[in-house]
């Protein structure tokens, strides 16, 4: 378990610049059109569009594939998923497994479903490369006009994530000292994990109601109007942002339908 949560991203870079709300949306906007369609060249023209602006976010494809290499462990449960369970087994015939025949159809399927899940995500993983959480927060309530308990909560849970890699390593080491280990036992490892991940689910929620206290005590839900030291200004460059990742997002459906790929989810 490893939990980072600071930008990445060189700050210089023009899109890493802007507001983080705008950012957000951009993302929002840009990723939404692509919940309309099955097909795989709309999400895949998508992702062929993130990567190329990358270096406008002054991310670095390693620092991309490091934040990001769960989603192909869920693109590989994707594929197990829709090769186990596919209702259209239609197309050329490529594995007879009896009931679980691996046919191009599937393969296509698996395919639009693969690259839909990457085309989303890396958007959000991008977003969170190049924003500094404090910054994401008074920018939710400042230009988003977000409530202030909603944004301040998120943003102290979000800090407090880097403690559950520490506190699950703290857990593991007192009970290996104990003598409780599963050693080689897949059984006793799987036990293990549970009582392990109910531990730490045990210890966040004690220290969130002493944050929530906390919080109180020092007047965020006071519910007078707060000042903030980190001005969020929207500028007609976050608004181009905006427009460019619509008119991007356009794009990319209009070749799919142009080439007669689009499969529509409804109808």
């Amino acid at each position: 378990m490893s939990f980072v949560l600071q930008p990445v991203a060189d700050p210089a870079a023009p899109l890493a610049r802007r507001n983080p709300v705008a950012k957000l949306a951009a993302a929002l906007l840009f990723t939404l059109p692509l919940l309309s369609t099955l097909d795989p060249l709309t999400p895949a023209i998508a992702l062929a569009i993130e990567l190329a602006a990358l270096p406008f976010f002054g991310v670095r494809l390693s620092v991309l594939a490091r934040r990001a290499w769960p989603l192909l462990i869920a693109a590989l449960g994707l594929l197990a998923t829709m090769v186990l369970f596919a209702a259209d087994r239609g197309g050329r015939l490529l594995l007879d497994l009896g009931p679980f025949d691996i046919t191009t159809g599937v393969l296509v399927s698996a395919l639009g479903l693969i690259l839909r899940l990457f085309a989303i995500a890396v958007p959000g993983v991008i977003v969170f490369a190049t924003t500094d959480p404090t910054d994401l927060a008074d920018s939710l309530v400042q230009n988003a006009k977000a409530p202030p308990r909603f944004a301040i909560g998120a943003l102290a849970a979000f800090r407090l994530l880097p403690l559950l890699d520490q506190e699950w390593q703290m857990i593991t080491l007192a009970r290996r000292a104990r003598g409780v280990d599963a050693g080689r036992n897949p059984v006793a490892a799987s036990r293990l994990f549970i009582s392990t991940a109910f531990a730490l689910l045990v210890g966040a929620l004690r220290r969130g109601g002493r944050l929530a206290v906390a919080m109180d005590a020092r007047g965020f839900d006071s519910g007078i109007p707060r000042t903030y030291a980190r001005r969020q200004i929207f500028t007609p460059a976050d608004t181009a942002l905006l427009i460019g990742a619509t008119a991007l997002s356009a794009t990319a459906l209009g070749i799919s339908i142009a080439l007669g790929f689009f499969r529509p989810i409804i109808g």
